[in-house]
């Protein structure tokens, strides 16, 4: 990932505009909802909030071969609207090689377990 500033991870903390358009997922009900439902997270603007996506394809259709692969990626959301979705800030974290139908949540586990330690005991970072 790129060096950030902190100006790059607060300017959604700031109100750009207020005519009900939205730019950023920071302008969206879910995005409120949570910083309602956690204050003193929604508090530090340098508190990193990611998006996580997949979906399966299978590269070798021409062939009539069945293979499936599941990348799965992770953004940082609360860069502005310009950066946040730009391949130089996704993440993949995992690469699924088979279909796994009902069983993601197997693949996703050790993912689960890192997010939820980092939401528990927190990461201490700088800005230099």
């Amino acid at each position: 990932m790129s060096t950030h500033t902190a100006t790059d991870m607060r300017w959604h903390k700031k109100k750009w505009v207020d005519d009900d358009v939205m730019r950023h997922l920071a302008d969206g009900e879910a995005w409120k909802k949570f910083d309602r439902t956690f204050p003193e997270f929604a508090a530090d603007s340098q508190n990193v909030r990611l998006g996580l996506v997949t979906d399966g394809f299978n590269p070798y259709v021409v062939l009539n071969q069945y293979h499936s692969t599941w990348p799965i990626f992770v953004f940082p959301y609360n860069l502005q609207p310009w950066k946040c979705m730009k391949k130089e800030y996704m993440m993949m974290i995992v690469l699924i090689i088979e279909d796994p139908g009902r069983s993601i949540d197997v693949y996703l586990r050790s993912l689960v377990d890192e997010l939820k330690d980092l939401w528990t005991n927190g990461v201490r970072t700088f800005d230099k």
